[in-house]
């Protein structure tokens, strides 16, 4: 196991620590975000957008890192695949992805895990790297657990 698996799994048992007892879903997404640009390496942006179904968009939620984007189409860039697809998205290389949206033009790779609880779609969780192929297949595996371990903590 790598380093950055290790640090992910030990990230989960905090996050379940950290958020005992807590279901807000400001507050636990807020100390997600903190903990994970925390404790993993190399990241330039750790935080969480937030489905709205009038508008059919993702709004920034909280969030660690350089500015960030605020309105995100269903479908659109790497967040938005994930959220219509349900399905995580693992970019090496974001430049490389059609129709990427450049937040941060810092931003290299990418890691997305959509957030859904009991058939109710919350959201994505984003993560972006400025190394080039930050992310890997251990990382995206160990990330859906620590989104698992968030979706616990949040009433929805």
């Amino acid at each position: 196991m790598t380093e950055t698996n290790t640090t992910v799994s030990m990230m989960s048992q905090q996050l379940d620590a950290l958020l005992y007892n807590e279901t807000n879903l400001i507050a636990n997404l807020s100390n997600a975000s903190a903990l994970l640009k925390q404790t993993m390496p190399d990241l330039n942006w750790a935080g969480f957008y937030l489905y709205q179904p009038k508008e059919d968009e993702l709004l920034l939620g909280p969030f660690q890192g350089n500015v960030a984007c605020v309105h995100i189409k269903n479908g659109a860039g790497v967040c938005g695949t994930a959220f219509q697809t349900q399905q995580s998205q693992l970019v090496k290389d974001v430049h490389q992805f059609p129709g990427h949206i450049a937040c941060d033009s810092a931003s290299n790779s990418e890691v997305v895990i959509p957030l859904t609880k009991n058939g109710v779609k919350i959201g994505v969780m984003d993560l972006d790297s400025p190394k080039i192929g930050r992310f890997t297949e251990d990382d995206r595996t160990e990330l859906e657990q620590f989104a698992s371990i968030l979706l616990k903590h949040i009433d929805n």
